[in-house]
């Protein structure tokens, strides 16, 4: 009887940027990773927003 189980690569690579794209803001003081590079405009809309709120 195998007792092993399959893990998946995802919760392997937890941590990893493998598979990601960089989103850089604040003109390159943060990155940012994101699986769905078409989400990229709305990553950093929301990013300037909330940094907009804060200040």
């Amino acid at each position: 009887m195998n007792s092993q189980r399959v893990i998946p690569d995802a919760k392997l690579l937890a941590g990893s940027t493998k598979d990601k794209f960089p989103v850089v803001l604040d003109g390159g003081k943060t990155i940012i990773f994101i699986s769905d590079k078409t989400k990229e405009q709305e990553t950093i809309l929301r990013y300037k927003y909330r940094s907009y709120i804060k200040t």
